[in-house]
């Protein structure tokens, strides 16, 4: 082989890669935004109907459990049949549960949002695991750092798009009513899905020998630490942003809609570029990342944040005012302990078959998640945002105490 098509040859490979990312990026985005205007629109729209704080719970409790299935065996089914395929079924799966919420209101019972719930927390986990797994494919194992920038903007954009999602939810609802939503997204999505079906690389991240079911369990000491921090971390930030935050600004301040659906998704936007920005604050390379020692340390500035706006809340101290600044700096302490746990899940996982790592860590991710979501609306009704506050404080002394026992990236 000359010269010249080496250099054509690897060319082509880094366009291969720009565009397979691009693609990725895109259908992630997308998926995101509906994701994020479909929660807004439940919690605002059961809300409206009487619905308390734990109904509206249950409302996620499928979605939030099968996401724990989902990512379990998705990672599996990903390293047998391929990312792209896992990715354009999560697509799918989204298109058909939002119809299922388009049906004219008296036919929207408990059970068929619970269902619809239960199929696009199977969709979005089957996207997420899709999209992040494959970065680890387009990036060799010897670039750290740009696999850190890639993974940070990734994890950074789609945030962002889902604090986009929060307030084009209470938008939808304020403007063009519940069902017209849920047929405007199922159609945006519709179009992503045939573009993807066109355009991503086939067989993206399959792995070469078929890996067994029985190996769907991480074996890995430093995945299996990471997961169980992860889970504290998300169920710490559930408990209180569910259903406590959007109802108490809602019934508690008199908040509208449109307000409410603002302000959160004005936190998760400015969550979601600073996990874009996280690479600059805690370094690019991974010899500057001594794991056990950044993730202690950013848990524990997250720990004295939480306690300090519980005690604000406790003691009515301004407590819009409090709740306002102290979740935004939450919020950004926060982005940069989940830039920094995404990036290393996917620096952890094995090269071949990365998804069943990936998946095995997200599904820690998805039960944080549920058991979040559970006690936000139980919490919620029992002591107020108060009680959330404290349970989400305590949770991230678990993430600390955790984090502290994780081996260094290098050993």
């Amino acid at each position: 082989m000359t010269e010249t098509t080496r250099v054509d040859n690897s060319k082509q490979s880094r366009q291969q890669q720009i565009r397979n990312y691009a693609l990725i990026t895109f259908n992630y985005w997308n998926f995101t935004l509906t994701d994020g205007a479909l929660r807004m629109l439940v919690v605002l729209h059961f809300h409206t109907l009487g619905y308390t704080g734990f109904e509206i719970a249950m409302l996620f409790l499928f979605y939030e459990f099968f996401g724990v299935v989902t990512n379990l065996i998705g990672g599996w089914l990903g390293a047998r049949i391929g990312l792209n395929k896992t990715m354009n079924i999560g697509l799918f799966m989204q298109v058909i549960a939002l119809l299922m919420l388009a049906v004219p209101s008296h036919y929207l019972s408990v059970p068929l949002v619970m269902f619809a719930q239960a199929i696009s927390g199977i969709a979005k986990d089957l996207n997420k695991m899709s999209a992040k797994t494959s970065i680890k494919t387009l990036v060799s194992s010897q670039q750290s750092g740009k696999l850190y920038r890639w993974i940070a903007i990734l994890t950074g954009s789609k945030n962002a798009l889902k604090g986009a999602g929060f307030f084009l939810g209470g938008a939808l609802l304020s403007l063009i009513g519940f069902q017209n939503a849920m047929f405007t997204m199922a159609s945006i999505l519709t179009l992503v899905l045939l573009g993807s079906l066109m355009w991503l690389q086939k067989d993206l991240g399959k792995a070469r020998s078929k890996p067994k079911f029985t190996q769907i369990f991480s074996k890995s000491k430093a995945i299996n630490i990471l997961s169980a921090a992860r889970l504290f971390l998300f169920a710490s930030r559930d408990v209180w942003f569910v259903i406590a935050l959007p109802i108490s600004l809602s019934a508690v301040f008199g908040w509208s809609h449109v307000e409410t659906g603002s302000f959160m998704a004005i936190w998760v936007i400015g969550y979601g570029l600073v996990q874009g920005i996280a690479p600059r604050i805690t370094g690019t390379e991974s010899h500057h990342i001594q794991s056990r020692i950044a993730l202690a340390l950013w848990s524990a500035m997250l720990l004295l944040v939480s306690a300090l706006l519980a005690l604000a809340v406790a003691f009515q101290w301004y407590p819009q005012l409090s709740l306002i600044i102290g979740l935004l700096i939450f919020g950004g302490i926060f982005a940069i302990n989940s830039s920094l746990h995404s990036y290393l899940i996917v620096s952890f996982a094995r090269e071949e078959g990365a998804s069943m790592d990936v998946g095995f860590y997200y599904m820690a991710n998805a039960m944080g998640r549920l058991t979040g979501t559970i006690l936000s609306g139980w919490a919620f009704q029992w002591g107020g945002l108060e009680a959330c506050l404290w349970i989400s404080s305590l949770f991230i002394f678990f993430t600390v105490i955790i984090s502290m026992i994780m081996p260094d990236h290098d050993k």
